[in-house]
């Protein structure tokens, strides 16, 4: 009778080797450490401006209102159905939304995590030891790197997409992946892929990479991408049936206004593309020579592909970048020297490979940690008495958002920023526009401010912030008679971070 012995196994009665021992207590005690601090950072760090308005835009869902219609967002309807179960979950619990999202994404990254290395457990994809140095390089990427970037869509998307990278990185070694695996793959997939249209350009280049590897196309015709068109086709049923007017309301948006982005030359000066090359640069100098494996590979890819996504939707934002950073990473922690193969050369190498990831991980937190931080404007507003009713006169989002959540207000409006009118006085500024898109833009304009004047009668706010922080947001108001009428029953409360605080008048 012989038995099998897995590399992680003893030599009798099934106990694990001493030096899996050796690798393991440490590295589950750096995963604990990990999502210790995260917990703690989620307490530092202001909320994510996005996220506070999405989760605004699904409490109003819930209660009845229209999406697209009575609430505006630019993101197809994912975006905020995403947040549906915390906002579920915390009101049956009597619970703040934002401490139960942050715990189910806390959930969902140890799951994540935990599936991605069962599936590569008996896999020739990842040594023993290389398995969790590399889980605890996961863990940090997902729970600590993203800092205000906590919760994003980009940031919910890797995480769903781990578990498929896995049951790729299996295939591409030839392996074949459990049922349960191709399941979870096919799940993950679908979900990513319904946030943003673009999300599927890396999963191309991934399998892409994989069809190189293995010299045939066929990779593409996987029980993991049957599941995954499924579930997308399910997803844009219900798009065109329950949410009609993304189409006639959103699309037009986003077609005449939204592509309005920043040059590649702008773009390609943000402080996250250095910081991506030497990542990747490093990443290949590392293997000194020798040909790259072929999970190191899947990962390059999914780098490279999530890096032409942040390119083509030229707004330069850092969520944006977050997934290409990501992979970039995990690239760049990617090794293959262990045990007695290790050579004095390749301790100097690991060493400074360690060195550049360290470095990289922090100046990466500090790209992801830029945002309008408006918390100075939070005890202002919340001395003007409990409840507030809020409207926001900005072009940036991050002065209303989460402040409205924070002080426990009530947003007074449908969308969560004036995004055409600054998308036009960007346009004016930078651009040279012609005579037609001007006129095309004034229509969107004048629309815009429509609803907003609506929104001011509908909700009658007990504030109203008026942004000349971010933008001249007060020159913009004054030029609309019916603004300025409308502001006559305000008066100035106070001026914080230049932004004018006015509370309506006592009737």
């Amino acid at each position: 009778m012989t038995m099998n012995i897995d590399a992680g196994s003893g030599p009798a009665h099934g106990r694990p080797a001493p030096g899996v021992w050796q690798t393991s207590l440490p590295s589950c005690l750096a995963i604990a450490v990990l999502f210790i601090a995260a917990v703690a950072l989620r307490h530092v760090v202001a909320a994510n401006t996005d996220v506070s308005w999405l989760l605004i835009a699904g409490e109003r869902w819930l209660d009845g209102q229209r999406l697209y219609s009575e609430i505006l967002e630019t993101n197809p309807p994912m975006a905020v159905l995403v947040y549906i179960p915390g906002i579920l979950i915390a009101r049956a619990l009597g619970l703040s939304v934002e401490i139960v999202v942050d715990g189910l994404l806390f959930a969902a990254i140890a799951v994540s995590v935990a599936i991605t290395a069962r599936i590569l457990k008996n896999s020739s994809a990842l040594a023993v030891d290389q398995r969790w140095s590399f889980a605890v390089l996961a863990v940090a990427v997902l729970a600590i790197l993203p800092v205000q970037a906590f919760g994003q869509r980009e940031h919910i998307a890797v995480i769903e997409l781990m578990p498929a990278l896995a049951v790729l990185a299996l295939r591409m070694k030839r392996e074949t992946p459990p049922s349960w695996a191709i399941a979870i793959a096919g799940l993950g997939l679908g979900l990513a892929l319904s946030f943003k249209p673009h999300f599927a350009i890396p999963v191309v280049c991934c399998f892409g990479i994989a069809a190189l590897e293995l010299k045939s196309w066929r990779i593409f015709l996987v029980p993991e991408n049957f599941i995954t068109a499924a579930i997308i086709g399910c997803y844009g049923a219900c798009v065109v049936l329950l949410f009609p007017e993304y189409f006639t309301v959103i699309a037009p948006l986003l077609r005449d206004v939204y592509t309005i982005g920043v040059p590649l030359g702008r773009m390609l000066e943000e402080p996250v593309v250095p910081l991506w090359g030497i990542a990747l640069i490093g990443a290949v100098l590392q293997k000194r020579g020798k040909a790259l494996d072929s999970t190191h590979l899947l990962l390059i890819a999914a780098s490279l592909g999530f890096a032409l996504v942040f390119f083509l939707q030229r707004k330069g934002w850092p969520y944006h970048s977050y997934p290409m950073m990501v992979f970039a990473l995990l690239a760049l922690g990617w090794t293959r020297s262990r045990g007695d193969n290790v050579t004095d050369l390749d301790r100097k190498w690991l060493a400074g490979a360690a060195g550049a990831l360290a470095a990289l991980f922090v100046l990466s937190m500090i790209w992801f940690n830029y945002a309008v931080d408006a918390r100075p404007l939070q005890a202002a507003v919340a001395r003007l008495g409990p409840h507030p009713t809020i409207l926001a006169i900005s072009g940036n989002a991050g002065i209303a958002h989460p402040l409205t959540r924070a002080v426990g207000g009530v947003w007074a409006s449908r969308q969560q920023v004036l995004l055409v009118a600054s998308y036009d006085r960007y346009f004016r500024e930078t651009g040279s526009p012609d005579r037609e898109t001007l006129a095309m833009l004034d229509g969107y304009v004048a629309r815009e401010r429509q609803w907003l004047i609506e929104d001011f009668r509908l909700y009658r706010p007990t504030i109203v912030l008026v942004d000349n922080f971010t933008g001249d947001w007060g020159s913009w108001m004054r030029a609309s008679p019916e603004l300025v009428d409308l502001m006559k029953g305000y008066r100035l409360s106070e001026t914080v971070m230049r932004v004018d605080i006015y509370v309506r008048r006592v009737d």
